[in-house]
């Protein structure tokens, strides 16, 4: 991790800007990345820290020093040693992974806070932004700098559905992260629903949202119709949330689904595996697809590749039960009872035309330079007049 630092900022410099992120080189660095251009283009001094291997002496995946600890400071390699009790007690071995990972979850948060917050001069920035909740404790360090946490959606639910908390400690995980995301001074979430599943389900407030919906960038090269319609799926094959055995059983119906990603799944799954490929692939294709596991959070959210489809003109297969598909207009219900007939029903290219401009239409409003405004808003009023931000007490901390 590299951080930049220098005297605060002058009257008539441009605003600086600090976004705290985890680059891992799929959705978890769309958004940060996105905010980053955004900010640049609007004149402000952007600075990004990427914390995604912050205990490793490297993060090229497969080399000697992705394996080894990265800094001889003692809190370094505290959080490198938690780094491998966590890959050792709770990935595999299913007792640890439920009853240890609410303890190795909380330690890395910690950690991180101490880190960071003796590694970056705050008071240097005008705006912190954190992109993790790993690293959002140090969003409770005092600082004169605004902060805002956006947060990709809420973390004890998230860790429960992944089957790493038991019930006991899931209480004890929400009611901690219900007082943390209430000490925010502006909270986001990725997309809106979630900020209304926070608080529904965890009771937080809302009083601190600055809601930053997830965006696109629509491509001038639109997706074409052709026959028979070909299926692509694009994002990440790691994790329980993939559902990695729905999208295999979907490709045995249907043979014309090419998937893209990584890291390279399980020959048994059956799957026409073509590597990792950049969105522009999207323009060969007629549907992306969705595939995920069903859990309230799942039912109430969204999924990042929704909107690369989108921005190509894709009809978007989403499991039927996924709730507020009034929000991505140009999505298409299914089921696996239904899964072939609903494309048979978009074969004809009258039809699937009229779901595609729907689908382009929708990235057009989700441009990152209209969902992101609220951002510049609020550094437009920072820098009318208002001056730097007094210090404010930390609070909620892990």
């Amino acid at each position: 991790m590299t951080a930049t630092t220098s005297p605060g900022r002058d009257n008539g410099q441009p605003q600086r800007i600090l976004i705290v992120a985890q680059l891992d080189g799929y959705a978890n660095s769309v958004k940060p990345l996105a905010i980053e251009r955004y900010l640049r283009e609007h004149g402000r001094d952007v600075h990004m820290v990427d914390t995604y291997c912050l205990a490793r002496a490297s993060r090229t995946a497969g080399s000697l020093g992705r394996m080894l600890p990265g800094s001889p400071h003692p809190l370094k390699l505290m959080l490198y040693v938690n780094d491998v009790a966590s890959k050792l007690l709770t990935r595999r071995w299913g007792f640890g992974r439920r009853h240890l990972s609410h303890h190795v979850l909380l330690t890395d948060h910690r950690l991180r806070r101490h880190i960071l917050s003796r590694d970056l001069a705050l008071d240097d920035y005008d705006l912190v932004i954190c992109e993790t909740p790993y690293d959002a404790g140090v969003l409770t360090t005092a600082t004169s700098a605004k902060t805002l946490y956006d947060c990709p959606n809420p973390w004890a639910d998230e860790v429960l559905n992944e089957g790493r908390l038991t019930a006991r400690q899931h209480r004890k995980f929400q009611n901690w992260e219900k007082g943390f995301l209430e000490s925010m001074e502006h909270l986001s979430f990725s997309w809106e629903t979630y900020g209304r599943y926070a608080q529904a389900r965890y009771g937080i407030s809302g009083n601190n949202f600055l809601q930053l919906n997830w965006g696109c960038t629509p491509s001038p090269d639109r997706a074409r119709f052709s026959g028979p319609p070909r299926v692509a799926y694009l994002g990440s094959l790691a994790g329980h949330f993939i559902n990695l055995p729905l999208l295999s059983r979907l490709s045995r119906m249907y043979p014309y689904i090419d998937v893209y990603g990584g890291p390279p799944p399980d020959p048994s799954l059956g799957l026409d595996y073509r590597g990792y490929a950049s969105a522009e692939v999207l323009r060969d294709y007629q549907f992306g697809l969705i595939t995920c596991t069903r859990d309230p959070i799942r039912e109430e959210g969204f999924s990042a590749k929704h909107l690369h489809y989108l921005a190509y003109g894709l009809p978007t297969l989403v499991p039927g039960w996924r709730r507020n598909l009034d929000l991505l207009q140009g999505s298409v219900p299914y089921t696996e009872d239904d899964f072939v007939s609903v494309i048979e029903a978009l074969s004809d290219e009258r039809k699937w035309r009229a779901i595609s401009d729907e689908a382009y239409e929708q990235a057009r409003r989700l441009d990152w330079n209209r969902t992101l405004q609220p951002l510049g808003q609020l550094l437009d009023g920072l820098s009318e007049g208002k001056g730097r931000i007094p210090a404010r007490a930390a609070s909620g901390q892990a």
